[in-house]
């Protein structure tokens, strides 16, 4: 029982320690989504599913929970906003190429028909998209990527 209290310690301060290291946060100024929405044309609706479900992990600006300040939680969305910027940006979507930029359309409709987009985790908690949003999402994106169809090399 002694040892078991010993390895419960160290985790406790092990714990409350990893409390003082912060990961960095994706924090810009604003999140600036003018150049994608304007090429793109979304809907007011569009537009909101765009808000709740993408533009967190996948623009320079995420709106973090309140546990997003609690470790080991801090580490993962951090890594997942990482991740989720390095395969698609809207906020650099000017720097994009048209060859890329329907690219970056093409596998938004992979990964929401797959179900991989957004993720499960995120998701579950900020709540699932619906069927009607889904489709709603997948039939814009198709429609935008029409702009795209002629261009140059991916970049």
């Amino acid at each position: 029982m002694k040892i078991l209290k010993k390895i419960l310690l160290v985790l406790l301060v092990a714990f409350l320690l990893i409390q003082f290291y912060r990961p960095e946060k994706n924090s810009a100024e604003y999140r600036d989504v003018v150049s994608f929405e304007t090429e793109t044309k979304p809907t007011p609706e569009i537009k909101t599913i765009l808000e709740n479900n993408c533009y967190d992990c996948h623009s320079n600006r995420t709106e973090y929970p309140w546990y997003a300040e609690i470790a080991p939680v801090s580490f993962v969305i951090a890594d997942h906003v990482e991740e989720g910027n390095e395969h698609f940006n809207v906020s650099k979507w000017d720097s994009y190429s048209l060859k890329k930029k329907d690219h970056k359309l093409e596998e938004l409709i992979e990964e929401v028909e797959e179900g991989e987009m957004p993720e499960n985790g995120y998701a579950l908690v900020h709540g699932k998209m619906t069927q009607e949003e889904k489709e709603a999402l997948l039939n814009w994106a198709k429609k935008a990527r029409e702009n795209y169809a002629v261009g140059d090399d991916i970049q």
